[in-house]
């Protein structure tokens, strides 16, 4: 059969071209849907209504080789307006100074308590160790690595509250490194991609994960599900999915900041993000069959997200390899590809991809004033992300499918190169 003669050829170069244009205008919609219901009229972060009870709360910090930041992260969750709670510091093996410095700082923070393990046996363990420990049956989740901001509890435990159903609440994560120009299109990505992603997930169903740098969870929630699996890479995707099966509700609160520090180099970058894939193929083998059930179907946008972008991917990096073979073979008219560089269809992407921003960051100046300085840079996002993003999840199916870690430990990541 002549190649020519295939019309599915020019359907897989269009999904390439048309599928980040529908999921902009998708996520645009949502947004700003529930930017307009549930965000425009509320109180501002730092000005929360008040809560008819406060209930005791305990603040989950996992901790491995965190010397440089853990003092500045006990300091912010100290000085949270809430008015009863206790910080828990579980030390997962650390084998700097981290040990030593949790202990000395135990006599300037009365409401912190600390726990050693013995060896790094990964943050999911840390974190079922911090439950055994814990008092209250509402958990907050804070990296180490992290400055919470001074109302970010009483805001997520505000939803924990509100619903016998609420399992979970997430946060919203802000870029704190901001000197490199890899810093700043990753204040774009926080507002722009992820931020306006939750808000449309929340819109039509489900959340794909909460992030596990700032987030909140009922004890008894955790409890009916098994707590956290360290048998996954990202266990904040795995007990997202996990929570959402059986029936409990995660929301997103924007106004529970936490202001955080990432990558900015590359091989930081790619491990990062590689991490993030792997563990979003891990839950789609592991329970991905389970979402198809009828019982589950508003997790079924969350799904269709996801396998998307992994078809996407794979696409893009088919008309990659075809414009390569193209410059030493003749291929038949319907594969070959003519050029890689933006054309007219580029110019629409962008177009498409700017509003996107553009939308974002209007709506996060409720929560940073001076969002529209960084319009400039997530300019460069879409060249060097969107292939980031092609690239790791071409390279973690196979790396999942191929290998599976009995359990997953921790490495220190990349902090950033201002730091």
């Amino acid at each position: 059969m002549d190649m020519t003669s295939l019309p599915w050829a020019r359907w897989l170069f269009n999904f390439a071209f048309f599928y980040p244009i529908v999921m902009a205008c998708f996520w645009m919609t949502g947004g700003l849907y529930y930017y307009l219901r549930r965000e425009r009229k509320r109180p501002l972060h730092d000005a929360p209504p008040p809560m008819a009870d406060t209930p005791f709360v305990s603040i989950l910090v996992p901790c491995f080789n965190e010397e440089a930041h853990i003092a500045e992260t006990i300091q912010a969750l100290s000085a949270q307006e809430y008015p009863d709670f206790e910080i828990i510091a579980i030390n997962d093996g650390s084998d700097d100074r981290t040990p030593e410095l949790l202990d000395a700082l135990v006599a300037e923070h009365p409401r912190l308590r600390v726990v050693h393990m013995s060896r790094n046996q990964g943050k999911a363990n840390a974190l079922r160790m911090g439950t055994l420990a814990a008092r209250s049956d509402y958990l907050v989740c804070v990296d180490s690595d992290a400055t919470a901001d001074p109302h970010a509890v009483r805001w997520m435990v505000g939803h924990l509250v509100s619903g016998p159903r609420v399992g979970a609440v997430t946060g919203n994560p802000r870029i704190r490194n901001r000197t490199t120009l890899m810093g700043r299109m990753q204040i774009g990505e926080y507002s722009a991609i992820i931020g306006l992603i939750k808000r449309a997930q929340r819109t039509y169903g489900r959340l794909f994960t909460v992030s596990g740098v700032i987030c909140a969870f009922r004890r008894t929630a955790l409890h009916e599900v098994g707590f956290w699996s360290d048998r996954m890479v990202t266990e904040d995707i795995d007990i997202s999915w996990r929570l959402q099966l059986a029936g409990w509700d995660i929301r997103y609160e924007p106004n529970a900041m936490c202001w955080i520090l990432m990558p900015e180099t590359i091989r930081g970058l790619w491990s990062q993000r590689l991490r993030w894939a792997c563990g979003g193929v891990e839950v789609l083998l592991d329970h991905g069959r389970n979402v198809l059930a009828w019982k589950k179907r508003r997790l079924w946008g969350v799904l269709a997200e996801y396998m998307l972008s992994l078809t996407w991917a794979y696409i893009m990096l088919a008309i990659i390899v075809l414009w390569l073979v193209g410059q030493f073979v003749q291929l038949p008219p319907a594969w070959h590809v003519e050029s890689i560089l933006p054309r007219w269809h580029g110019v629409m992407l962008a177009t498409v991809c700017m509003l996107q921003f553009a939308t974002s960051l209007m709506i996060e100046r409720r929560y940073e004033e001076k969002m529209g300085r960084h319009f400039y840079w997530v300019i460069w996002y879409p060249i060097a992300f969107w292939m980031l993003g092609m690239l790791t999840a071409v390279v973690a199916l196979p790396r999942t499918l191929l290998h599976r870690p009995r359990r997953a430990a921790w490495v220190s990541p990349d902090r950033g190169v201002t730091a």
